[in-house]
């Protein structure tokens, strides 16, 4: 990344925010880039970075429209002709807005048209780790209630009072005879 410093003391460099609507044809939105850098190259002015950023919804309508396409460029120019790039953006039908910007000594060009693709990118990743952590929760709570439904079943085999063994046939019929002559003794 290109940190800005003019290459002499007669010059600046300015960052310059330009707006316009994306509702151009291609071959529209080619002619006003083209005339937009021509302002520049009228005065003198050198291109440092260009990022196109490109459409983008805007907070209020401008000019009725509710979105816009930026480009954002870097130029180093004589401070002395910035007002006449200033007064041609202005006079220009298809520029909705523009801003000058003068950036701090040694300032790092970002583009971010590129950090937003690479964001992108990333950002589908992200959606993926979600999905595998509701999954990896899913499989816990699964887990959690197959080991409760266990410790029931055995809590259960406990509490039961048959924990003896089983009789046989035999022995169960002398047992009930047992039972019933005690109590027709009473």
């Amino acid at each position: 990344m290109p940190t800005l410093s003019p290459s002499s003391e007669d010059v600046r460099i300015y960052e310059c925010a330009v707006l316009y609507p994306n509702d151009l044809s291609q071959k529209e939105e080619a002619e006003l880039i083209k005339e937009i850098e021509g302002y520049f190259d009228e005065v003198g002015a050198k291109l440092i970075s260009k990022d196109a950023w490109g459409m983008r919804g805007l907070a209020y309508p401008v000019e009725g429209h509710k979105e816009g396409k930026y480009t954002i460029y870097y130029f180093e120019m004589d401070p002395a002709k910035l007002k006449e790039v200033d007064q041609a953006l202005r006079i220009n039908r298809n520029v909705l807005r523009h801003l000058f910007v003068k950036p701090p000594k040694h300032y790092q060009i970002i583009k971010y048209s590129e950090a937003y693709e690479e964001w992108m990118k990333t950002r589908e990743s992200v959606e993926q780790v979600r999905a595998r952590e509701k999954e990896e929760k899913v499989k816990e709570q699964v887990a959690k209630r197959a080991k409760k439904q266990v410790e029931k079943a055995t809590t259960e085999r406990k509490k039961a009072p048959g924990d003896k063994p089983a009789l046989e046939h035999g022995q169960l019929d002398a047992k009930l005879e047992e039972l019933l002559s005690d109590s027709t003794d009473l």
